[in-house]
């Protein structure tokens, strides 16, 4: 597949690489209608397994020329990660995230205990227990009056990175990872479908509907992190993370999330995903490349995703392959502000950055 580099100016939402808990990841993005960016990330971390994740967010008022400094704004006793933002229109807006229990990935030698370089992590994880980490894990949904004070907790059925989308009728639309969790173990089941859920009163409650086929080849295990958007016709586009090997694949659905169709391959080697309608009809969706070289493309669709101009480069120069998360925004002036989490130099803790670009030519 050949690929086309777009013409980028990148810059730095939040890069503290020198900090031992200065590990930034996996990102979002949103507007408020006073025209305050916000973006969401898992931040404070000392590395992309931890304990120590939290969620911050930090805000640009001049359309990402510069960034305040992350304000931590949820911190549970587990891991906090995948950060979700959404503009719940005004200056409202819902945070998603989901806690994970690091025991799970960082464990002590049965005989000779923690490694030198994780005794650390341990002091931490030898207090989590069991019944501690059931009363904290999930997958949750907080509210923002004004992007400052942020109300109770709620918990969500699914989860995915970049959280649910709001349809036109203003019910929220939940397409991710179901969110079954062993409460023997405290552990969260992953052979679970990618499924849908609706909620008409922002969060309280949701109703369950369909699970996505998969087609042969590909099982619950290997799928995940999906991101949906409404087409004009009130159908819906899921784009969605797959593995073995890592790609993005594609389903409908044209009853409002009931039924969805087969997932389809279409050769997009990155994920995962973030959809995104421009002002211009144009749909955009980017993706983490972790192929070299490293860094985040886009393919766009000028026809209601029944083609798609692909694997144009926004960024190429990732040092290595933990990067990629990417979310997107329009500015006023119709560029797209694109946002990521990557380093710029090997040895580097990751940061979240920042590309800005214009719609290229359709072709």
């Amino acid at each position: 597949m050949s690929s086309t580099a777009l013409n980028c100016r990148h810059g730095i939402v939040c890069y503290l690489p020198d900090d031992p808990f200065g590990y930034f990841g996996w990102p979002s993005i949103a507007c408020q209608a006073d025209g305050t960016i916000v973006v969401a990330a898992s931040g404070f971390r000392k590395a992309h397994v931890c304990p120590w994740g939290k969620t911050i967010i930090c805000r640009s008022t001049d359309n990402g020329k510069s960034w305040t400094s992350p304000q931590v704004i949820n911190d549970t006793p587990l891991d906090d990660r995948d950060a979700g933002i959404i503009s719940l229109g005004g200056q409202r807006l819902a945070l998603t995230w989901f806690t994970s229990n690091t025991t799970v990935y960082l464990k002590p030698d049965p005989q000779t205990g923690w490694a030198p370089e994780l005794r650390e992590t341990g002091v931490i994880l030898d207090t989590w227990t069991t019944e501690m980490c059931s009363r904290h894990i999930g997958s949750w949904i907080r509210i923002s009056p004004d992007g400052h004070y942020w109300g109770e907790t709620l918990q969500a059925p699914v989860n995915t990175p970049h959280g649910f989308i709001i349809l036109k009728d203003g019910s929220w639309l939940y397409l991710g990872k179901k969110w079954d969790i062993d409460l023997r173990t405290a552990l969260h089941i992953h052979n679970t479908p990618i499924q849908a859920c609706r909620s008409m009163d922002e969060g309280k409650t949701w109703e369950m509907l369909g699970a996505v086929p998969l087609p042969p080849g590909l099982n619950n295990d290997l799928v995940h992190e999906p991101h949906v958007i409404e087409l004009n016709d009130g159908s819906l586009l899921g784009a969605i993370r797959a593995h073995a090997p890592l790609r993005t694949i594609l389903t409908h659905s044209y009853d409002g999330g009931k039924t969805w169709s087969c997932a389809e391959d279409i050769g997009i080697p990155g994920a995962p995903p973030h959809l995104l309608r421009h002002s211009s009809g144009a749909i955009i969706l980017v993706y983490g490349y972790r192929l070299e070289p490293f860094g985040q493309r886009v393919m766009i669709s000028w026809d209601e995703g029944k083609t798609w101009q692909k694997d144009l480069i926004l960024r190429d120069d990732g040092p290595n392959l933990d990067l990629g998360y990417p979310a997107s925004i329009e500015l006023p002036d119709n560029s797209i502000l694109t946002i990521y989490y990557q380093a710029l130099k090997a040895g580097d803790k990751t940061g979240i950055l920042y590309t800005k670009w214009q719609l290229p030519t359709q072709m």
